[in-house]
């Protein structure tokens, strides 16, 4: 797989390895790693971003570091609910995190993910690559909008970067 560069400084880009069950999703942020990481890391900040804008988050378990597990289940204004879940396998601050990913609705579709966080100076790149267990489970999850989702979560971390920036630079209680 060839390396991938948004086109534009706050575009996602989300590229699917037509012989490979990943998906590569890289993202620039104009905020220094720590803050970035922060975001991914802190379960206050997490619920403010992470999803599609029409959903809220609740966060049943976070415990964001290494040998750590997460749930989370996002809501319709309905009522209904998506669940998911998965383990922190590795969490270095500020550089990577290495966590399972898997979907309430399909829980035997567990998805190996593992995020960096390059230092651009100033700003950030996050490359995400997730592994699923086969080709068709890869394309399942891109049918189910998930690019949208991500792209929305991406701008809404864009905006509290923007407006919440000294809490985003807080580290204390992250794993490392």
């Amino acid at each position: 797989m060839r390396a991938v560069k948004p086109k534009g400084p706050h575009e996602t880009q989300i590229v699917a390895d037509p012989a490979l069950p990943t998906i590569l999703i890289v993202r620039e942020f104009d905020a220094p790693p720590e803050r970035v990481f922060r975001a991914y890391t802190d379960p206050d900040l997490v619920v403010q971003w992470l999803g599609p804008r029409r959903l809220t988050m609740r966060i049943v378990e976070w415990d964001a570091r290494s040998g750590g597990s997460y749930r989370y289940v996002h809501c319709e204004d309905d009522g209904t609910e998506y669940g998911f879940r998965g383990v922190f396998h590795e969490v270095h601050r500020n550089e990577r995190i290495v966590q399972t990913f898997a979907f309430d609705g399909f829980p035997d579709g567990v998805s190996l993910e593992t995020a960096t966080f390059e230092d651009l100076g100033h700003r950030t790149r996050v490359t995400t690559k997730s592994l699923m267990d086969s080709i068709e489970a890869r394309d399942s999850m891109i049918r189910s909008g998930m690019q949208r989702g991500v792209r929305e979560g991406h701008e809404r971390l864009d905006e509290l970067l923007g407006a919440d920036g000294d809490r985003c630079t807080e580290t204390e209680g992250l794993g490392s």
